[in-house]
């Protein structure tokens, strides 16, 4: 008999880090305030740490739209791979030039991930394991994470530019 209830469950998973993060940074006020010398100012680092964590576990959270899609997403060695029921493929991340979200004609929205000589890889935004995607995007050199979060969560009924690579002139 389970403990807890599974839409219990997976909220708590989805926020795991912002958790973690917030004991982190309470431990580390508690310390702060109560312990005296090296140990307090060990407090307060750990007060910056757990703040700067749940910064990004909040950024992590909600990019972790939820899974149970068709397919499945992996990174590896700087590679985007996704394995879908009747289609899939792979991207290196050097080789991406532009990211979009668009709208599905069925399911979910999806992740369009160019790049030059092949047709776009597209990820459904509820794959499992999409929260690998996120490690990828921020190697992307200038990709505004902050844009990406936005229009995932308006949905747009139109495909959307999140990133595109710099071009560089020839002289």
């Amino acid at each position: 008999m389970p403990f807890m209830r599974p839409e219990s469950r997976a909220l708590l998973w989805r926020w795991r880090e912002v958790l973690l993060a917030l004991a982190l940074a309470l431990w580390g006020l508690w310390l702060g305030l109560t312990a005296l010398g090296l140990v307090a100012w060990f407090g307060w680092g750990m007060l910056v740490i757990g703040a700067a964590l749940l910064w990004a576990g909040v950024q992590r959270a909600r990019f972790r739209i939820g899974a149970g899609g068709v397919g499945m997403v992996q990174v590896d060695e700087r590679e985007v791979i996704y394995f879908g029921p009747l289609e899939g493929g792979s991207v290196s991340i050097e080789a991406i030039t532009s990211v979009h979200l668009s709208p599905a004609q069925t399911g979910a929205h999806r992740w369009l991930l160019a790049q030059p000589g092949r047709a776009a890889l597209a990820i459904p935004i509820n794959a499992d394991q999409n929260e690998q995607l996120f490690d990828a995007f921020e190697a992307l050199p200038g990709f505004e994470m902050q844009n990406a979060l936005a229009q995932l969560h308006i949905l747009p009924d139109h495909p959307v530019l999140i990133w595109q690579r710099g071009l560089r002139a020839l002289h």
